[in-house]
């Protein structure tokens, strides 16, 4: 066999490649640690680990650039089958995820700086990407102090999921402009890197396996010209038209992967008691629930189609499905855990971890109430933020 067939063969094999599948073979390893890393609260080191051998976090990248070219309503599909195993793992890939997407978005679209050499470096190293964008949104947080030739980064990044395990870490700093202002700065820095110190400090009530610690940036030095993005502070800009409906379809597909798993763990419970006219109902009611958030993000999935256009619209839209999503599926358990009784109380039976897990839906930006301030700004004919 020639090089050139050879070289054939092997992109032939990984278009091929059905990432469900790859969960589905290596997540009875994920579900059999995570109450483990649940009760300890530690990162899910083995099961990055496992899937950096399966090539899962380069798995976005284009072939050309040595990734697999999965499709974005793939990974969706994929993250959210990771979450019937362990929560906590798809939720911190999911960070990852959302931060490769919107690089390849950007590859595709052949914008500038060009993207092609940090994807290929991440697809060559299966590189980790670990995000701060929950605590960096509009006004972006940390300072940026000008020196020569960049900018010197100092601050403490709260909800950095997947640190623990992560190579490079997205984030921003805030430059007092002295023309134009405060002006937010998007660039990427080793997690190795000097001044980058990671704190252990991830201790909650859910998704206890992420490794979101606190990231000590203390007068990081960030060349001028790896400055990704400039823009002013907390003003609606068409970066995020283009992240949230990326991010949020990637993200919310781990919620949803919990509330199922909740659902499936109430039926067998169910089962037991299924003549039970009370236990019908509530049943019901709580599958109606799981259908309004599956039915959510099937549309918010589908925004970021082959046809993908940043714009305001397309944002409301991801918005208000994000916050049906979110509703519906903290519903879901709330209702698996009234089917099953006292019993769900119990952490062997997993109902609980679901319960504990999903409050983190609520929290992501935009929450609910902001999320009707926007949607309804817009209705108004008003800019998206005040």
């Amino acid at each position: 066999m020639d090089s050139l067939t050879s070289v054939n063969s092997a992109e032939s094999r990984m278009k091929q490649r059905n990432w469900v599948e790859v969960v589905k073979k290596i997540g009875p390893d994920f579900a059999e640690r995570s109450a483990q890393h649940d009760q300890e609260g530690s990162f899910v080191h083995e099961n990055y680990d496992e899937m950096r051998r399966h090539k899962l976090f380069s798995a976005r990248i284009p072939i050309e650039l040595g990734g697999s070219n999965c499709s974005h309503q793939e990974m969706c599909e994929t993250i959210r089958e990771m979450a019937h195993y362990d929560g906590s793992t798809a939720l911190t890939f999911s960070m990852h995820s959302h931060l490769l997407a919107a690089l390849v978005w950007r590859y595709e679209q052949g914008l500038t700086p060009s993207v092609e050499p940090i994807l290929r470096k991440i697809a060559d190293e299966e590189l980790i990407l670990v995000s701060t964008g929950g605590r960096d949104w509009l006004n972006g947080s940390g300072t940026a102090e000008k020196v020569d030739g960049g900018y010197k980064i100092s601050g403490r990044k709260f909800f950095s999921s997947g640190s623990s395990g992560g190579d490079l870490i997205v984030t921003t700093g805030v430059y007092d402009d002295p023309q134009v202002g405060p002006t937010v700065l998007h660039f990427s820095i080793s997690l190795k890197g000097e001044g980058v110190t990671i704190v252990e400090d991830w201790d909650t009530m859910g998704m206890r396996g992420t490794g979101s610690n606190s990231v000590i940036l203390k007068e990081v030095f960030v060349p001028e010209d790896s400055i990704s993005l400039s823009r002013p502070s907390g003003k609606w800009m068409t970066f995020f038209d283009v992240i949230s409906p990326i991010a949020w379809s990637l993200v919310m597909s781990a919620y949803l992967g919990v509330a199922e798993t909740a659902r499936e763990i109430a039926i067998a419970e169910a089962k037991k008691k299924k003549d039970d006219q009370i236990v019908q109902e509530i049943v019901g009611e709580m599958d109606t629930n799981l259908l309004c958030a599956q039915t959510a993000l099937e549309c918010l999935v589908g925004l970021v189609g082959p046809e993908f256009t940043p714009s305001t619209e397309n944002s409301n839209l991801t918005y208000r499905y994000k916050t049906i999503v979110t509703k519906s599926s903290i519903r879901t358990v709330e209702k698996a855990m009234e089917v099953v009784g006292g019993m769900s109380f119990y952490r062997q039976v997993g109902l609980e971890r679901c319960f504990r897990d999903i409050q983190g839906a609520r929290f992501h930006p935009l929450q609910e109430r902001k999320q009707y301030t926007f949607s309804g700004r817009i209705a108004l004919g008003l800019e998206p933020i005040a």
